[in-house]
């Protein structure tokens, strides 16, 4: 799976991702920390890319309209080792969420 993880998550996720055997970059590798959404969705697409978001806005987008795969990530407030922790928990849910394919994934 190929994720692009958005500006509201740590770019430690990204790195974690990797570390998982997944691609992963975060929008600050690309030079779309301050892009807009539509140049994030475009990017996605453009690298087959999953977003992986805490931003309603791209689920909202992607019920409406053909697009990358969104995991919406609605975990609040948490520290960054609670949330790899809760990654590590649901990533394999996720994955076959994915393969199945689903388009908005969301992770509680």
């Amino acid at each position: 799976m190929r994720c692009l993880v958005d500006a509201q998550l740590p770019p430690a996720l990204a790195r974690w991702l990797t570390s998982q055997g997944h691609e992963a970059e975060h929008v600050c590798d690309c030079g779309l920390l301050e892009g807009p959404d539509a140049a994030i969705w475009q990017h996605a697409l453009d690298t087959q890319a999953v977003i992986v978001t805490m931003d309603a806005d791209f689920a909202e987008r992607r019920a409406i309209a053909d697009g990358p795969v969104i995991i919406w990530v609605r975990f609040g407030n948490i520290s960054k080792h609670e949330l790899l922790k809760r990654f590590h928990e649901q990533l394999p849910v996720v994955v076959t969420f994915f393969e199945h394919g689903e388009v908005i994934i969301e992770l509680r």
